[in-house]
């Protein structure tokens, strides 16, 4: 069997079947390959699994998981459309802060911080190799949490001369942040 170029399921050369890894109790198909990283917690191999058709590094220990920075946000949204929002989460434990684990591609201590968006969540993140590390149901939290206001383009000033980040970069276009995002998705998946 070989893995589909969609990365959720296998198919059989000899008789030309598909093979869809169930999905475990937090929606996480776990495709059973290891890759060459440990997880940052509990020190076993992670393998590689699929959420929502985006593959993440998965530990089948304590069920955190790594995905690669540039793909958080469609990972989320996608997550939202399937499962929508829910009730406000509690607040996060603070001594999540305080735990210090490192990097499982770099091995280089990770930063603790807030997530950005709603969902009173911790995530661990290595500015240096663009990933996100974050323990179980620390990404649920996010998705079922009610989403926060976002500014209007309405609201943003025309005489205004800043631009949105994310159109923004050299090369005057979106072309090459694209191409930036693409290299890190192929080299977390090697």
């Amino acid at each position: 069997m070989r893995l589909k170029p969609d990365m959720e399921s296998y198919k059989c050369d000899y008789c030309q079947s598909t093979y869809f890894p169930e999905k475990n109790d937090d929606g996480v198909r776990v495709l059973g390959d290891p890759c060459d990283q440990s997880c940052p917690l509990c020190n076993i191999p992670l393998v590689h699994a699929v959420l929502a058709k985006n593959p993440i590094i998965y530990c089948t220990g304590c069920h955190g998981m790594m995905v690669p920075m540039a793909m958080l946000e469609g990972l989320i949204e996608e997550l939202r459309d399937e499962h929508g929002a829910g009730a406000a989460p509690a607040a996060p434990d603070k001594e999540d802060l305080q735990r210090r684990i490192n990097c499982p591609q770099c091995h280089h201590p990770m930063d603790a911080h807030f997530y950005a968006g709603p969902g009173n969540a911790v995530i661990n993140s290595c500015e240096d190799c663009c990933l996100i590390w974050m323990d179980r149901g620390v990404l649920m939290r996010i998705v079922h949490a009610p989403d926060a206001p976002h500014q209007s383009e309405s609201s943003v000033s025309e005489d205004s001369d800043t631009q949105p980040a994310q159109d923004w970069n050299p090369m005057g276009n979106r072309i090459a942040s694209d191409l930036i995002i693409d290299g890190i998705i192929d080299s977390f998946l090697k």
